[in-house]
């Protein structure tokens, strides 16, 4: 297969060696189960232009790669010369990375989601190229389901508390450990992707609109925080407010929990030999807020080239290349990440792989994207004021009410004049 899709376009993207004698590119791979797939991506490119390549292997949390990016570029650091990038990071980095405007051809460019591209490019710069997308979504045990008398997921949230509670009440006559619902409840950005879906679901907004104004403080909001508050230790463990994603994706693959919140990726290990579920997962839109609708938080990541890197055109041709469609045809079949590539969503291979992925198209062309774009570089902050806000009322440390009203007086004090 691989001979095949190695291809589609790499006459546009590799060429002839146009940056001289071979190089070697130190390469930003993330980590986690993401890792390989990365790895073997870059060395196809390495094998097919004749240069080679090194890895940097990420810490997991996504706030710690993140500090790691800030202080090699402060540093004017060389060492590695492309970067992966969370899509909330390009108005943070915009003046460290290459300007891509100009370098990539615009209907390479165009082939992706508009609003992803709109979301890499700042203040008239191309900060970043996608490379994969991603939404939250409700994994569930279709065996458990059946079994308990239902005939279809959870539609709000509502519905998924009652529905958890029984199957757990059931399930632990056999296995103590069994829980209702994992989640990411962990005080980091994971927990401001989790808790903007409950927000948003509420109909509660985005912390703050798309003008720059701060919106949280709502009662919907505050509802939808005591709603989240209220799972624990009742359908999820007292612990989850340890996890990240794969704390609660162990918990789910062992057969442990009825449902999970997760990330697209997480579709390919639930059906490895290895899953205790496999064959015994489906995957539906997240709950809806009472009056409200289903909401995703956007995710997903994107590569960029360091400014400072003594290998900027070889650092091109490399991110082309993995962000094209031969690359990401293979991520999203090996490994479940959704492409940006429009026309790649009617690819049939990838439909077979991935079956939610034509289904819930919707759900990953009209996420929720966190406020990353009018906060600029204050995003970091407000996330972590947002986050700190919840992690709050999910330890009963305060109400909803109270907490949202001092996370927007504490969002008004980051933002000053402006952001």
């Amino acid at each position: 297969m691989r001979k095949v899709l190695l291809g589609l376009g790499l006459g546009l993207v590799l060429g002839s060696a146009s940056w001289g004698s071979a190089v070697t590119l130190t390469v930003d791979c993330g980590a986690g189960t993401g890792f390989d797939l990365c790895k073997a991506g870059v060395n196809r490119w390495a094998k097919q232009t004749g240069n080679s390549a090194k890895f940097f292997e990420s810490p997991n949390n996504s706030g710690d790669h993140l500090g790691v990016i800030q202080q090699q570029l402060a540093a004017k650091s060389s060492d590695i010369d492309v970067y992966l990038l969370d899509i909330v990071w390009p108005g943070l980095l915009v003046n460290q990375l290459v300007d891509l405007k100009t370098k990539v051809p615009a209907a390479e460019v165009n082939r992706h989601f508009k609003g992803i591209v709109d979301a890499n490019t700042v203040d008239g710069k191309l900060v970043s190229l996608p490379w994969f997308t991603d939404a939250g979504l409700l994994y569930y045990r279709t065996d458990l389901l059946k079994k308990y008398g239902y005939s279809a997921p959870p539609k709000t949230w509502a519905e998924l508390m009652t529905m958890a509670q029984k199957v757990q009440a059931g399930e632990r006559g056999a296995n103590p450990q069994f829980a209702g619902y994992v989640w990411q409840g962990r005080n980091y950005e994971g927990l401001t992707c989790d808790a903007l879906e409950w927000v948003s679901s509420f109909g509660g907004g985005t912390i703050v609109d798309a003008s720059g104004k701060v919106t949280i403080n709502n009662p919907k909001a505050a509802a939808a925080l005591d709603m989240a508050a209220g799972w624990i230790n009742t359908i999820s463990p007292k612990g989850v407010t340890t996890y990240g994603e794969e704390e609660a994706r162990g918990i789910f693959q062992s057969g442990n929990a009825l449902f999970m919140r997760n990330w697209p990726y997480a579709w390919a290990n639930g059906q490895s030999d290895d899953s205790k579920v496999k064959g015994k997962i489906a995957v539906a839109p997240l709950p809806a807020g009472p009056g409200g609708k289903p909401a995703a938080a956007l995710g997903g990541w994107n590569m960029g080239v360091n400014l400072y890197s003594k290998n900027q055109d070889a650092a091109i041709s490399l991110i082309r290349y993995m962000t094209g469609p031969a690359e990401q045809k293979i991520r999203a079949i090996e490994g479940s990440y959704n492409p940006t590539i429009q026309t790649l969503y009617r690819d049939p291979a990838i439909l077979k792989a991935n079956p939610f992925f034509g289904s819930l198209y919707s759900v990953f062309t009209s996420a929720v994207a966190r406020p990353s774009g009018p906060t600029k570089a204050k995003y970091n902050q407000v996330s972590q004021a947002f986050a700190n806000s919840v992690t709050d009322v999910l330890t009963g440390k305060a109400k909803g009410q109270a907490a949202v009203a001092k996370l927007s007086t504490d969002l008004a004090r980051i933002k000053g004049r402006s952001w």
